[in-house]
């Protein structure tokens, strides 16, 4: 077992540096969110200290003097990990090393990857997971890992003549990186072929700050059990559910890992297969919780993720969630003003849902279509296939056949218009009284 993993109970000490643009305020926020982390990692934190940096040293990122005060503290309070809230590079956590070999050093990488790890439940989730761990790990390769062949199974072969044992550990990462990324890619063919399924399906993705409440938002809205914990990552994996919205409107809604900032670039790397299915979405509700002081903040966080993935420039609706927890009215209209367009919604006493639902069901709308086919009476099936996944809006029935008045989402609707070309009567736009044209080119 290498030595970033955190037992439970292991006492932290944290560190926090001020530096460039950030102010105090800023750091402490950012050290409080890391004390969270460090507990839903199983560590007990014990103390912390914020240092101001005119500049980042190279060989301690703090200043040589500050690292031998930190190493003494922690000595002090029997601490068995420091954990920075900056990155560290691999020299730099060497030289801690070089001041106390006893006492672990990781930053908020490392630890956000640890809980990742300990909360990865499904083969996918795993294999992401472990993954993003080696790729940080392998820069940062020194003795303090214990023999990686022994954790890895004795993967590859045993070192050769005056290999040293580094290198071969080296080599074995390497090997288990390469065959991990095979594994990902196999199961991302998996996923896509789940995803062609649900492509005639309205899909919504819930999108959020870790903790923001998106899993309780899932069970309000699906009404289906989901796991919930009050917890940073609480799930990994992403969960789908089907969820009827009114009579004639139903999507697929999806939950997804949650984010948080400096989020690890190897970790959003080895998720962007689970993190597809916000690409593959019709909206997106981004899920903030309105209690917290830091709301711009974790907006912007997620904007970055949601940039980095490709999904700046989808249709989004950003949901205010946790009003139940704000007691002040000057905080609800100071939101209400920064966030006009913003649904307010308490997803654990199920507030204003039907507000968030109605939002919902306009953007399909927005994106439907409507069309008018005719089918003969011998022709049953093809009329009970064609009803499917849309809203009939009118029935007409000849004497010889039965006129169908449809409305859905466009892919549904082509995907009819391509079945069914020999039934088609006309298309047209329910707001539009402009001549339709039938598949022939005749005007009708």
């Amino acid at each position: 077992m290498d030595r970033t993993e955190i037992r439970k109970s292991e006492k932290a000490f944290l560190v926090g540096v001020l530096h460039g643009n950030q102010t105090a305020e800023i750091v402490k926020e950012h050290l409080s969110e890391l004390k969270q982390l460090a507990e839903t990692a199983g560590a007990k934190v014990v103390g912390q200290i914020t240092q101001n940096l005119r500049k980042i040293n190279p060989q301690y990122f703090i200043g040589k003097g500050k690292a031998r005060q930190i190493i003494e503290q922690a000595k002090t309070l029997d601490v068995e990990l420091i954990i920075f809230d900056d990155e560290l590079n691999p020299g730099q956590v060497k030289n801690f090393l070089g001041l106390e070999k006893n006492i672990k050093i990781i930053d908020r990488n490392g630890l956000i990857l640890d809980i990742f790890r300990k909360h990865a439940q499904t083969r996918e989730a795993k294999t992401q997971v472990e993954l993003a761990q080696l790729e940080y790990l392998l820069p940062r390769l020194t003795r303090q890992w214990s023999h990686l062949e022994r954790q890895m199974g004795g993967i590859g072969t045993l070192a050769g003549m005056g290999e040293a044992q580094i290198e071969v550990d080296r080599r074995l990462i390497r090997q288990r990186i390469s065959k991990l990324k095979k594994e990902l890619t196999y199961i991302e063919k998996e996923r896509q072929t789940q995803s062609k399924r649900r492509k005639n399906e309205y899909r919504v993705a819930l999108v959020g700050y870790t903790n923001a409440g998106k899993s309780t938002l899932m069970r309000a809205l699906s009404g289906e059990d989901v796991f919930i914990q009050d917890q940073l990552f609480a799930t990994l994996d992403t969960t789908i559910r089907k969820v009827q919205l009114d009579k004639y409107h139903f999507i697929l809604l999806s939950d997804t890992v949650g984010f948080i900032r400096k989020l690890p670039h190897d970790l959003v790397a080895s998720f962007r297969s689970t993190l597809l299915e916000v690409l593959e979405s019709n909206l997106i509700l981004v899920v903030l919780d309105a209690a917290s002081d830091q709301v711009s903040e974790h907006l912007n966080t997620i904007d970055e993720v949601l940039k980095e993935l490709g999904a700046e420039r989808y249709e989004a609706l950003i949901v205010l969630n946790k009003i139940d927890l704000i007691s002040e009215n000057g905080k609800m209209n100071y939101l209400k003003r920064k966030y006009p367009d913003a649904i307010m919604v308490s997803a654990k006493d199920q507030l204003r849902l039907d507000r968030l639902i109605a939002e919902m069901i306009k953007s399909m709308d927005g994106d439907y279509e409507t069309v008018e086919i005719t089918f003969s009476y011998d022709q049953g099936k093809e009329l009970a296939k064609a009803q499917e996944n849309v809203e009939v809006l009118e029935r007409h029935y000849q004497n010889d056949s039965i006129r169908l008045k449809i409305k859905g989402s466009r892919d549904r609707v082509n995907q009819i218009i391509n079945q069914y070309q020999n039934c088609l009567l006309y298309t047209s736009d329910a707001a539009d009284d402009t001549p339709c044209v039938d598949l022939g080119g005749r005007r009708i």
